[in-house]
């Protein structure tokens, strides 16, 4: 059996497992989940990531451990330097992420594979969840922000489409929880903290929030989903959890465009970036 990791990290925890490839799935045992500040300095950071590898290997055959690792962008990628210039990870901007985990790892930085958050989602979904044996998938994952990645039967890609234009801004402003947020309160004057509030509100308030989501969602797949001809669309993040209170008006929104595209709820939610991120260091692995 192949020795392989998965890690998600996160800007306030680094999250990560044992993933199993006969079975496609994480090995619930070694599920484990840290606490890391991305605004810590740099030293910070690495040892608490390394701390965390470390407990989850320590069993493991360094010679061939192979390890997948999900990382928000922007970040170089196939090098594993962080570009992250704002916000998050600032401190660790510019420097080789891959090269300081193999040395204190004490592993090849050849066993070491990283991929954008958002297409470790749908690399997982394709592996283990719910679009496995599909060659064309667009995936959105829908939360605190808006992920879009397309696999085209090879390897799934961010599509970065977060900040593309929408109305009078851009398309992140009207399919996160913060726009559920807002407009929750420009109805009533009252705060909710997200998606979970929301749903426990009265049924004719929902109705109208969520219809008007509908729609920004369905401008959003005429807009630029349909021009990948996916043969299907899953959808993950908190929001995708709510999707039957804004299925039938999105369903209806889509049929009247002439798209006729199904759609799939994520079936591993937030175990899919590290079961993508596993995946994925395995088909690198297979190209060295």
């Amino acid at each position: 059996m192949k020795q392989i990791v998965g890690i998600d990290v996160g800007g306030s925890h680094i999250t990560m497992a044992q993933v199993t490839t006969e079975n496609r799935e994480i090995i619930a045992s070694t599920y484990l989940r840290e606490h890391v500040d991305s605004l810590a300095e740099k030293e910070v950071i690495l040892s608490a990531w390394v701390s965390a590898i470390q407990k989850l290997i320590a069993d493991l055959d360094k010679n061939v451990v192979l390890i997948g690792v999900a990382m928000p962008g922007p970040f170089d990628y196939e090098n594993g330097i962080s570009l992250m210039a704002h916000g998050k990870f600032i401190n660790i901007l510019n420097l080789n992420v891959k090269k300081e985990l193999a040395q204190r790892l004490s592993i090849s930085e050849k066993q070491i594979h990283f991929i954008n958050d958002a297409a470790a989602f749908l690399e997982g979904e394709i592996f283990g969840g719910a679009v496995q044996n599909h060659k064309r998938v667009f995936g959105i994952t829908l939360g605190t922000g808006l992920g879009s990645t397309f696999y085209d039967g090879k390897v799934a890609t961010d599509e970065d489409l977060w900040n593309s234009p929408y109305k009078t801004s851009i398309f992140e402003n009207y399919l996160t929880t913060n726009w559920l947020i807002k407009r929750y309160r420009e109805l009533t004057g009252e705060d909710i903290s997200g998606t979970k509030d929301l749903l426990e509100k009265s049924e004719d308030l929902r109705t109208i929030i969520f219809d008007e989501y509908a729609d920004h969602f369905s401008d959003f797949v005429v807009q630029h989903v349909k021009a990948y001809n996916p043969e299907v669309l899953v959808i993950g993040g908190n929001i995708a959890k709510a999707y039957p209170y804004f299925q039938e008006k999105l369903t209806n929104n889509l049929e009247n465009n002439n798209i006729n595209l199904p759609i799939k709820i994520s079936a591993i939610f937030e175990d899919a970036a590290i079961l993508g991120a596993a995946s994925y260091a395995l088909k690198q692995s297979l190209n060295y």
